[in-house]
């Protein structure tokens, strides 16, 4: 989380590493020619994860995605990208 937080502008004024975290169960199945941290080649695997949500602006995305691939063991990271509306542009203070 730090490599995120550091590669990123907050959106939180006065806050920052805002992420939640939560427990999951992983699952997947290596396919020839992968090269798996976990896991052999077509054999499924079940491993206890965390998924990690934070907001992030657009123009720090590409910073954010690059410092993830940069840490995390997987050969291919689960890095999922919704958008999403800011609810201070529809409050009128």
């Amino acid at each position: 989380m730090d490599a995120v937080n550091g590669s990123m502008e907050q959106i939180y004024p006065g806050y920052d590493r805002v992420f939640s975290v939560a427990a999951t169960e992983g699952t997947w199945r290596p396919l020839e020619g992968s090269d798996p941290y976990i896991g052999k080649t077509g054999e499924i695997v079940r491993e206890e994860e965390l998924r990690i949500d934070f907001a992030v602006r657009a123009e720090d995305l590409r910073n954010v995605i690059k410092a993830i691939r940069n840490v995390h063991p997987y050969e291919e990271p689960c890095i999922d990208i919704v958008p999403m509306l800011l609810w201070k542009d529809f409050i009128d203070f």
